[in-house]
């Protein structure tokens, strides 16, 4: 960052400290919002020209030093002739535009009619709402792969240069439905939950949030379906970057005839396991000195003053309509060996014991005894840290919202399997170039900082940042406008770190 950069910013900053700073108000006579309509006018500006998704520069500039632009135009050929947009172009198109704020595929022609975020980006023009669709419509379901292989092939060089990501590799996997409303989506299905639509597939990695492997399924598919495969291509892509490597899943995904294939080659797994008749029977003929009593983490106490504690409504209303209530009394954990009818080999069982009160009303009815299964062939974690994995897994269910709410990469904004699917990797870009803007910072506290956003933050921070931009000397200078606390992380993303080569 230059100089004068760092000293404009902190001025910045200090200005908007001084506004912001605890003041004794006098009583105001008049409203606070003091701007009178007689003083407030607009006008056009006829040189300037200004943007307000600023932070895509930075993002477009990223993409191209880690060498993502060109490894989508090798792996894809969609196009006969590039008249005159490339693959590339296509596919950063949709991303942008989700970066952008926008939620549709007809969000574009807002952007097309946006001269200065033309400019930014060093295109005369960008492709139409129609076109973009028609380019989606071209996918097949390998040239799909091969476009989440080239971006998967990006990923491992920029795990590589950072050393923060820890020695064990944790993939989730998990699927989620998603509904549509219309009548003529090819591929879509009525799925367990009663929902018309789709019932994509994600595989992550937990160390970076990244989503590794979107594929769009039917929605009447189980949820495990075709699962194995990509959780084989995961383990592939992080086993040469990564010491360990780390399976997490639900119920669904414990898929017994690969747990011997997965142990041969090194692979660990933390499953949870449905509580069968023959595990509860395990479980209930367990002698007492088996189980200890398991105490979840303390939650962080937040450093505020001490308040009155307020009633509990939702309480009193269940206590009120004599409705049935389970409250968690405590709980216990232990372990024993099996091995599950596609085995050859025994895996650790470890096993939850929840005792709930059951009441109605006011009145106490009985205890419930309740088992929570999980398997594992993992010989060196604690019980109690099997637990807690199998826990933060579910952490998984936060990208998912984030992909499905914030990003809007699952959605199904075309007409078939195929090309809704080829949306869902493209728009799940736009959360990938988040992760690897994060990965890019200097500092562990900076990254740490921008992977935990939420999407809607990170625009607002980084983003939807205004910029003026500047066209001249074969240059363009983005000058930025606004302030907000992301901008230092923009400015210092474009000094390069270590996922990206600056060279």
């Amino acid at each position: 960052m230059k100089k004068q950069d760092s000293k404009n910013l902190q001025n910045r900053k200090r200005r908007i400290g001084r506004r912001l700073a605890p003041k004794n108000w006098r009583e105001q006579k008049a409203p606070f919002f003091r701007a009178a309509a007689k003083t407030t006018f607009y006008e056009v500006d006829g040189r300037a020209r200004t943007v307000i998704a600023g932070g895509i520069g930075a993002i477009h500039s990223m993409a191209r030093k880690v060498g993502l632009i060109d490894a989508i135009d090798d792996s894809l050929s969609l196009l006969k002739r590039h008249v005159p947009y490339h693959e590339s172009d296509h596919i950063l198109n949709i991303a942008f535009n989700v970066m952008a704020g926008h939620t549709r595929l007809e969000d574009l022609e807002i952007l097309r009619h946006d001269e200065a975020y033309m400019d930014m980006l060093g295109a005369s023009r960008i492709p139409d709402p129609t076109t973009a669709g028609d380019f989606l419509r071209r996918f097949s379901p390998g040239e799909i792969e091969d476009l989440m292989d080239s971006v998967n092939g990006i990923r491992q060089e920029i795990w590589q240069r950072c050393d923060s990501l820890g020695s064990t590799a944790l993939i989730d996997v998990d699927g989620s439905i998603v509904p549509t409303t219309g009548q003529k989506k090819e591929g879509m299905g009525y799925s367990y939950k009663k929902i018309w639509g789709y019932h994509p597939l994600l595989v992550s990695l937990a160390n970076t949030q990244e989503p590794l492997f979107v594929v769009n399924r039917s929605g009447n598919v189980a949820s495990h379906d075709c699962s194995t495969k990509w959780l084989d291509k995961a383990i592939g892509l992080t086993a040469p970057v990564f010491d360990k490597v780390l399976l997490r899943g639900d119920t669904d995904f414990s898929l017994t005839a690969n747990f011997d294939r997965w142990t041969q080659e090194g692979v660990g797994f933390i499953f949870g396991y449905d509580a069968k008749r023959n595990l509860v029977d395990l479980a209930d003929s367990l002698d007492n000195s088996a189980w200890r009593a398991f105490h979840r983490p303390k939650k962080t106490k937040v450093p505020t003053k001490t308040r009155e504690r307020r009633d509990n409504v939702k309480d009193q209303i269940v206590v009120d309509k004599d409705w049935k209530s389970l409250r968690l009394n405590s709980e216990e954990i232990a372990e024993f060996p099996y091995s599950p009818v596609k085995c050859h080999k025994s895996y650790r069982i470890v096993v939850i014991k929840k005792n709930i009160g059951v009441s109605k009303g006011e009145n106490y009815l009985f205890d419930e005894i309740r088992y929570f299964f999980y398997i594992t062939n993992q010989a060196a974690l604690t019980p109690e840290a099997v637990v807690k994995h199998a826990n933060c897994r579910c952490d998984q269910e936060n990208l998912i919202e984030q992909l499905k709410n914030g990003v809007n990469a699952l959605r199904v904004p075309v007409y078939d399997l195929n090309s809704n699917w080829a949306y869902m990797v493209i728009a799940s870009l736009a959360w990938t170039l988040k992760a690897w803007f994060a990965l890019n910072l200097p500092t562990v506290e900076d990254r740490q900082w921008v992977l935990a956003m939420e999407f809607k933050r990170f625009l607002n921070q980084i983003i939807l940042v205004p910029c003026q931009v500047i066209k001249g000397g074969r240059k363009i200078k983005l000058r930025i406008q606004g302030y907000t606390e992301g901008v230092k992380s923009l400015l210092t993303s474009m000094t390069g770190g270590p996922a990206m080569n600056t060279t």
